[in-house]
């Protein structure tokens, strides 16, 4: 249904559950190396149960290389905590691309530039950034329930 991007993810439980997430959605799950663990490490297969090996994964060399490997007319989103427009204030299409930076830095500050427009965020209060599988389970289900 979506396609989730996470660049560099550092943490193996978040991208175990975030594979949950995008088997429950029917979505692909775009991991972009180096990544900070192995696919291997049990903490990742933990968290995503006995579903891993059902997900679908694609592990990419680089964001560019993704990239390439789609249609130009693919949409990407950027999340950020840098952005001013709100997730809930994209109209989102199937297919759409939703990417997500590392745990402790996010999305490099070239790719933020260069997608400026296209760059969104999860308003919030209190508290500078959320853990990485919450903020993909708010912008993916968004977009599920839109396409329903």
């Amino acid at each position: 249904m979506f396609n989730i991007v996470l660049i560099e993810p550092e943490i193996a439980p978040n991208t175990g559950n975030i594979g949950r997430l995008c088997l429950a959605t029917q979505s692909t799950l775009h991991l972009v190396k180096p990544l900070g663990f192995s696919l291997d490490d049990r903490q990742l297969k933990r968290a995503g149960l006995d579903y891993w090996d059902e997900v679908n994964v694609r592990l990419w060399n680089s964001f560019d290389d993704l990239q390439r490997a789609q249609s130009s007319e693919a949409r990407y989103f950027f999340l950020t905590t840098k952005a001013k427009r709100a997730y809930y204030d994209v109209k989102f299409h199937e297919g759409d691309f939703l990417v997500f930076g590392r745990e402790t830095k996010g999305l490099p500050e070239s790719l933020l530039a260069a997608n400026i427009g296209d760059c969104v965020t999860i308003p919030m209060h209190g508290t500078r950034s959320l853990n990485l599988a919450t903020a993909v389970a708010i912008v993916l289900f968004e977009a599920v329930r839109q396409q329903r």
